[in-house]
């Protein structure tokens, strides 16, 4: 996709007017396809790339969306909270790299990393894997090193204790945990670095779909520990990915 740089780059080498440049700039920020308004310029705006959220969208829809997305240059496109069935009928239109356990597709190659340093992710149990690799996945997206530490949470701590030199190598760490959410405390409490606790609907009645963990993470007493919403791994994973790219 061309960037601001290449468009200024045409004007200076006369190969564009600037009358024409400006009508450019108006008119490929974004695609209106009558049912969506693609967002074209967010990765010039915000250094991250427009993403398809796949709830609430019918597989057409996402089609067309990936379809002008390509036509325009973006390479590759994720697609989150997309499930089985959706991804079979897109997957028909389009070569699909469909992530079950993330419920995410990718159309496309994902790219090498481009970051500074490596990009954690941890869970405190099995359970919790779903939205750690939301995580996991759309951090590779953005262009980040990811290693994944699952089912170590604080019922066994031992397991985390194993793994401090990991812990230590990390340059943002993403801490994922459903019950009462204790890990992402005990985490921050080990890292030199930024702490993002994402709570999931992971436990039992009293566990409030979430509600327990959210509560919890907000109260941390660790510092450098920050909390996004429930179940939300690829909002913690654009959080740990603007960091990483510093």
């Amino acid at each position: 996709m061309m960037t601001y740089e290449d468009l200024l780059e045409r004007v200076r080498a006369g190969e564009t007017s600037v009358e024409d440049a400006a009508e450019e700039l108006r008119t490929s920020s974004f695609a209106n396809l009558g049912y969506a308004n693609i967002d074209l310029d967010r990765e010039g705006r915000t250094g991250q790339p427009e993403v398809i959220y796949g709830a609430g969208k019918t597989a057409e829809q996402i089609c067309g969306i990936v379809s002008e997305m390509r036509r325009r240059g973006s390479a590759p496109v994720l697609i989150t909270r997309l499930d089985a069935e959706k991804a079979a009928q897109v997957g028909q239109e389009h070569a699909l790299d469909y992530r079950d356990d993330a419920r995410l597709g990718i159309v496309g190659d994902l790219p090498a990393p481009d970051a500074q340093g490596k990009l954690l992710v941890i869970t405190a149990g099995t359970s919790d894997i779903p939205v750690a690799e939301e995580a996991a996945v759309t951090a590779e997206f953005l262009g980040n090193e990811v290693e994944r530490i699952y089912d170590v949470g604080v019922a066994g701590l031992h397991r985390l204790l194993a793994r401090t030199d990991d812990i230590a190598a990390a340059r943002v760490i993403v801490v994922v945990a459903g019950m009462e959410g204790a890990l992402a405390s005990v985490v921050g409490g080990l890292a030199s670095c930024p702490v993002i606790a994402v709570p999931t609907s992971v436990g039992y009645g009293a566990s409030l779909g979430g509600i327990a963990a959210l509560l919890s993470m907000l109260n941390s007493c660790a510092a450098g520990v920050s909390v996004v919403n429930i179940d939300n791994g690829y909002g913690a994973a654009c959080q740990a990915s603007l960091i990483n790219h510093l």
